[in-house]
């Protein structure tokens, strides 16, 4: 089958466009393939504007994967911004991949990343454009698989009505096992149709597919059951979890964008999992058990990252990175090895008790020296304990304290409001040690010059957590918590205009909330929302929450449910989730009884150091975490030049 690319039809409109760099690809290490010499395409797609999706991990890691199979073809597409989505369908220009501009209905898959559930109308928008059916019912065999992965896949329900499949977890041994199933099914002549191909994934366990389960639900609104209607359909689906980090060094070649993207640096998972059991935290929760990349791992990631894109700064990525049982003498082996260079370290943000001031000087000893970030997330020592994040003030005081002793002139910290059991004066208190942060940099510095940011977001219960029963704090009295917060803090101009506040209003959060615990009666909400305009609704600009409020009220109450019944509403211990059938390892009694200590104000520790809590993860899943330390160093390689990365030690000579 021969296809064609778009670009010529494409490219005169590209300077009617606002950036359209980021439609024109060729990107440094991209991949493109010769159509007809591959069996199986795919297209990857993450559902926002490019500068968000080209720094995407999972996508590179499984574009570069699926690229190095011989007979397979992966490229990459992003959410067109409105201003061409308008000129596409005037011009008849189909949804196309930014590598060879193909049209994105001409591959076997097209795998969705959702990090956010704010993508989904972007997933529709796309479909679309690419002439594939919006409702998966309606597609034939000459259609893609739609497939979903990332965070929000763990509960698709939404979405069900618009995906053939999802894949629960890390993804790198499962694209190539769906890989597999479509190549032997092509290779035997597509016996049985799409349905048979999908049957074939759902078999296997590890893959959800909607159409094959139905949902039934009670006279009060909540589900009755969820059930297989296929034999061949198990009646849990099972995450994926890829256990030797070492074996999957990926991306190799990070790709580096033309355009301007949110994170300017190249990127290396250091490890994957928590289990520090923050209760807020679905990452946390859905990625266990912890596994940690060695320092090997590591410095040669880093080293062949450097040569391959020529970035500056090295993120060492993880959900805790400073947690890494050899954090230390990784960013020492780091910092030493790029001596002389422009090469910069640096980490996400940092739990205040796995920080310390060697930590810092290491990170910032080849770089520039920017400012610090911790996430308290919660104002008072009682709500942090209902979250189970335990950060003292004083801890938080001791560490910002030495950091403005050694140099540092700005800290930033982040907050979420609403949160379960939270009152005014849990937020408040915010105020109160924002200005002690400021009076401990001033003392130790002995300078004016301190600043101390708060980020506050709101706060949003997400499957597969203790809060997943939780009630959502409504957005009038989130707005209203953070209106005292600002007046708190400009209460003191001497040391409030030393402290800035960021924050978004409660509204986002309450349709976030909307998506992330819905269930299929859902998806009308969102293909509604998207047929009268919606787009890009994680963009502030693009946001509406009155549209989703009156799409909402429109779809949901003739079915005897409402907006609040999906998130403002306490769920009971025996109610029946849209997500109790896709397991992500973690015990659902185990999840209740942690919620009930959240109520209670009772924190928990980390079970990498004390005995096991029977979440239910390493039994269920046949794992273990997998830390170390293991006493090894990274060893120093010869740099070739100021300002420069190192070249490969085989050629170092001695």
């Amino acid at each position: 089958m021969r296809v064609e690319s778009v670009f010529d039809r494409l490219e005169p409109l590209l300077s009617r466009v606002s950036k359209p760099v980021q439609y024109v690809g060729g990107e440094l290490n991209a991949t493109v393939k010769a159509w007809d010499d591959t069996a199986i395409r795919w297209c990857l797609m993450y559902p926002d504007a490019y500068e968000v999706g080209l720094p995407n991990q999972g996508v590179q890691i499984l574009y570069e994967i699926l690229n190095e199979q011989p007979d397979v073809l992966a490229e990459r597409t992003y959410a067109v911004w409105p201003d061409l989505e308008e000129l596409m369908r005037e011009n008849g220009i189909p949804q196309f991949t930014v590598d060879a501009h193909r049209p994105v209905g001409a591959f076997d898959v097209l795998g969705v990343s959702f990090a956010t559930e704010l993508g989904y109308t972007n997933l529709l928008g796309a479909l679309d454009l690419a002439g594939i059916p919006i409702h998966a019912v309606d597609r034939t065999d000459d259609h893609p698989i739609v497939l979903a992965g990332g965070h929000a896949a763990f509960n698709p329900e939404p979405i069900a009505d618009f995906l053939d499949a999802a894949v629960l977890g890390d993804g790198e041994e499962a694209v190539l096992e769906v890989t597999e199933a479509i190549r032997r099914w092509k290779a035997e002549g597509r016996p049985g149709g799409r349905d048979e191909l999908l049957l074939r994934l759902a078999e296997s366990g590890g893959v959800y597919v909607p159409k094959f389960y139905d949902v039934s639900y009670r006279d009060d609104g909540a589900i009755d059951q969820v059930v297989p209607n296929q034999e061949r359909a198990p009646y849990r689906v099972f995450k994926r979890t890829t256990m030797e980090l070492d074996d999957w060094p990926y991306p190799k070649q990070p790709l580096v964008p033309l355009a301007e993207s949110v994170h300017e640096r190249m990127s290396v998972e250091i490890f994957r999992g928590c289990t520090r059991g923050c209760r807020f935290c679905q990452a946390g929760m859905i990625t266990r058990p912890v596994r940690e990349r060695s320092i090997e791992g590591i410095g040669e990631m880093v080293q062949r990252g450097l040569q391959a894109t020529g970035f500056e700064e090295v993120g060492l990525l993880s959900l805790s990175s400073a947690d890494h049982s050899e954090i230390a003498e990784i960013t020492k082996g780091l910092a030493d090895r790029y001596e002389g260079t422009n090469t910069g370290l640096s980490l996400p943000s940092t739990r205040v008790d796995a920080f310390n001031i060697d930590l810092a000087n290491e990170l910032s000893r080849n770089g520039r020296r920017s400012g610090l970030t911790f996430a308290p997330e919660g104002g008072s020592e009682r709500i942090r304990r209902v979250i189970n994040k335990m950060v003292s003030e004083e801890d938080l005081i001791r560490t910002v304290s030495a950091a403005f002793a050694n140099g540092w002139r700005q800290v930033k910290l982040y907050f979420m409001c609403g949160l379960p059991t939270e009152t005014d004066d849990d937020v408040l208190q915010i105020a109160e040690m924002a200005k002690e942060v400021i009076r401990a940099g001033r003392e130790a510095s002995g300078r004016k010059d301190i600043r101390c940011t708060i980020s506050i977001g709101g706060f949003v219960p997400k499957p597969h957590t203790p809060f997943q029963w939780a009630s959502q704090t409504d957005p009038d009295t989130v707005d209203s918590r953070l209106r005292k917060l600002r007046e708190a803090i400009n209460s003191d101009r001497k040391i409030g205009r030393n402290i800035g506040m960021r924050y978004h209003d409660g509204k986002p959060s309450m349709i976030e909330g909307l998506l992330s615990r819905g269930d299929r009666r859902i998806g009308r909400v969102v293909e509604r929302v998207w047929r009268e305009g919606g787009r890009f609704d994680g963009w502030n600009e693009h946001f509406s929450y009155e549209r989703w409020v009156s799409c909402a009220a429109a779809e949901l109450e003739p079915l005897g449910v409402d907006l609040d019944w999906f998130t403002t509403r306490e769920r009971t211990e025996g109610e029946v989730l849209p997500w109790d059938h896709l397991d992500s390892g973690l015990d659902k009694e185990w999840l209740w009884a942690d919620w009930q200590d959240a109520l209670d104000a009772r924190e928990q520790d980390d079970c990498r150091w004390t005995p096991c809590f029977d979440c239910g993860v390493c039994p269920t899943m046949g794992t273990d975490i997998e830390v170390g330390p293991t006493g090894r160093k990274l060893l120093p390689i010869s740099p070739v030049g100021q300002g420069s990365p190192v070249r490969n030690p085989a050629f170092t000579q001695g």
